[in-house]
């Protein structure tokens, strides 16, 4: 497989939480929630999966699964900067230009999600990749803690397209106004790895700032960022509710 086809899958994960201590290693079903994150990143196919973390029990309980970690300094303000020190560490020759960052509290992502963040790349113009889902419920179109994505549809084989768009803004108020779709953004990203450094460079952005949205640094330095659309918004996993239904929601597949 060539390299432009495959990126280096990162998952970043820290034990510090204020509503869910330690929930990395939070028990679904025998195996710790960062596991099921793993092994879903890695049924995505698009690459080596590495988990990159501060801690040696989720390193080591990763390892026990059968999947890699690499141990990071403890003192980085997001994921972005983490799994860019991680990727330094694990390719420090460059062989990888893609990298994709998958969040460690998400053990209901698709597989079929990740390779949709990874998608975008494709074209040579995009710099950052994410996906979104299109928003069904009522409550969630004013709900600031979903964030909504203002985008245009790329015009694909001549036609614009409802599952492939170019993002313009990222929001917590209802945006944009008027008939139409609103879009669910779901924080998985993929970057070219030049992308990843000059964003962990920069500093926090005033747009950054006020919306506390850290993806807006990248469209106020000029990045593009595209999005695939998806079928689904996978669980955020960041209270004891979120557990209980993760573990619901996994007895299903099981």
């Amino acid at each position: 497989m060539s390299v432009k086809r495959e990126a280096l899958v990162m998952v970043p994960a820290r034990m510090a939480s204020t509503r869910l201590p330690g929930k990395p290693l939070a028990d679904i079903h025998g195996e710790p929630m960062i596991v099921h994150v793993w092994r879903r990143a890695a049924e995505a196919g698009i690459g080596p999966v590495f988990v990159a973390t501060d801690d040696k029990d989720i390193a080591a309980a990763v390892r026990r699964a059968g999947g890699e970690a690499v141990l990071t300094r403890a003192d980085h303000e997001n994921g972005s900067s983490r799994i860019h020190e991680a990727v330094g560490l694990v390719d420090p020759g460059g062989r990888y230009d893609l990298v994709v960052n998958v969040q460690g509290d998400l053990p209901t992502v698709e597989p079929s999600s990740v390779a949709a963040a990874f998608a975008p790349l494709a074209d040579p113009a995009v710099d950052i990749g994410t996906i979104a889902a299109v928003i069904t419920e009522e409550a969630d179109k004013t709900n600031d803690s979903v964030v909504k994505i203002v985008a245009s549809p790329k015009t694909v084989e001549g036609m614009l397209s409802e599952r492939q768009l170019r993002a313009l803004y990222f929001t917590r108020a209802t945006a944009p106004w008027g008939a139409g779709p609103l879009y669910h953004h779901i924080g998985l990203y993929a970057y070219r790895r030049a992308v990843l450094e000059r964003y962990v460079a920069l500093p926090p952005s005033p747009l950054e700032r006020r919306e506390r949205l850290e993806q807006l640094r990248a469209l106020e330095a000029g990045m593009r960022i595209d999005v695939e659309v998806v079928d689904a918004v996978p669980l955020g996993v960041d209270t004891p509710a979120d557990l209980e239904r993760a573990r619901l929601l996994l007895s299903r597949k099981t």
